[in-house]
């Protein structure tokens, strides 16, 4: 029977997730790009809530929650939301209208191809980029999510255990952005000339706009107004204070002071690495998985891109790619079965078989989705070219992109 209760929350929920990318995520990758791509940067973001949204409806849902085919993938019986209305579906939400389960994980394929766009962010051609994100959702995000959430997933059958997405939102994405980074290559001037950030302020409102969304992403995905969103919801705030924290004192003691872009960042990794862990922990535990996550987001993005000398823009990889391998991990040490009886006990309670499982799922997503992005982007350049112009990346995508300008000065 459908639950008033439930319902409520799991449409607030998705209202959060929504306000994650636009504006959370618009906001914080506008602010970290320089002043002729803030506009650029932000219509990613807003262009795939739009394009995501009528995907999702005609076949991205069939293919990652409908009726399973082989366990790697959804038929399309669900095309177009055929068979989808109100009466709940016992496999996915037992308390809330199918439909509002739907749209729901919409949010989460609107908002998992927008976080790559931080991989390439001032260089990839705008064409390039519709198509490239029609192709990941598609190909990538569909069939991960499936493995990882769709009745008869073969990770779901193995035990993996992702309440929020660690494996299906963030490694996706996050390695699916190294692939996008190495494959265009580099920005001009990329280690010669200063690329700083033109706008923080900007990028803090988009970091706490994030935080304040994550908690529909991540206690949402409890799919009820319960204990168990309670409990997902004390482990997301603590486990993103915990990296900011980390990330922050790592910078004290390195460069002798704190910054605000390393808290809205080490943030950020917190929010990442807890996500798989949300509905499995304990708060104690959140703290332990947040600090991790500070420490090795951090090391990711301040010491092995510098080393290696790859240009992930805004750090979707450091970030997300390596935060959601964090949590996907740290999920098979610290999970208690007696916070989430769907789950497993980790090793720390008790379960060392958990880690391998973890394990398993993390690496097939990763090589998975190394594989298939590699194959779109070498496509996709065949065809129709992935970056812009010298020309026209010196003048900036907000000009030559869209015909805009941010920032106009009047006399």
């Amino acid at each position: 029977m459908i639950n008033s209760g439930d319902t409520a929350w799991i449409l607030m929920s998705t209202a959060l997730v929504m306000l994650m990318t636009v504006p959370g995520l618009a906001f914080f990758y506008g602010g970290l790009v320089r002043r002729k791509n803030v506009l650029a940067t932000m219509m990613q973001s807003f262009f795939v809530l739009c394009l995501i949204s009528i995907q999702w409806i005609l076949w991205g849902y069939s293919l990652s929650f409908g009726p399973d085919k082989g366990h790697f993938i959804g038929s399309l019986a669900w095309f177009g939301l055929k068979g989808v209305g109100m009466t709940p579906n016992a496999d996915y939400a037992a308390t809330i209208p199918h439909l509002l389960f739907m749209v729901y994980q919409m949010m989460f394929a609107v908002i998992t191809p927008g976080l790559i766009t931080g991989a390439f962010a001032e260089r990839m051609k705008f064409s390039t980029y519709v198509i490239f994100t029609l192709l990941w959702a598609t190909f990538v995000y569909d069939p991960i999510c499936h493995w990882v959430w769709g009745a008869g997933g073969w990770l779901k059958n193995k035990g993996a255990l992702d309440f929020a997405g660690g494996t299906v939102v963030h490694m996706s994405s996050g390695i699916s952005a190294l692939v996008c980074a190495l494959t265009l290559g580099k920005r001009r001037g990329y280690g010669r000339e200063p690329m700083p950030p033109h706008n923080l302020p900007l990028t803090v409102l988009g970091a706490a706009l994030l935080w304040f969304g994550w908690f529909g992403f991540n206690a949402g995905s409890a799919l009820a107004a319960n204990e168990l969103a309670v409990s997902a919801f004390i482990a997301t705030n603590t486990a993103t204070a915990a990296a900011a924290l980390t990330w922050m004192f790592i910078e004290w003691k390195i460069t002798g002071k704190p910054t605000i872009l390393g808290g809205a960042t080490g943030a950020v990794a917190g929010l990442v690495a807890i996500t798989p862990a949300s509905g499995f922990v304990s708060p104690t535990s959140s703290i332990f998985i947040g600090a991790i996550a500070g420490i090795v987001c951090y090391t990711a993005v301040a010491v092995i891109k510098l080393k290696f000398a790859y240009d992930d823009s805004l750090d979707a990889f450091g970030v997300h790619g390596v935060g959601g391998t964090v949590g996907a991990l740290a999920t098979g040490l610290f999970a208690q079965k007696i916070i989430n009886s769907a789950g497993n006990n980790g090793l720390f309670f008790g379960n060392p078989s958990q880690v391998g499982i973890q394990a398993i799922g993390a690496s097939a997503t990763m090589v998975y989705s190394i594989a298939v992005t590699f194959v779109i982007l070498k496509v996709l350049d065949l065809v129709m070219g992935l970056r812009v112009s010298d020309e026209d990346e010196v003048v900036g995508l907000d000009i030559t992109q869209h015909e805009e300008s941010a920032y106009t000065l009047l006399d």
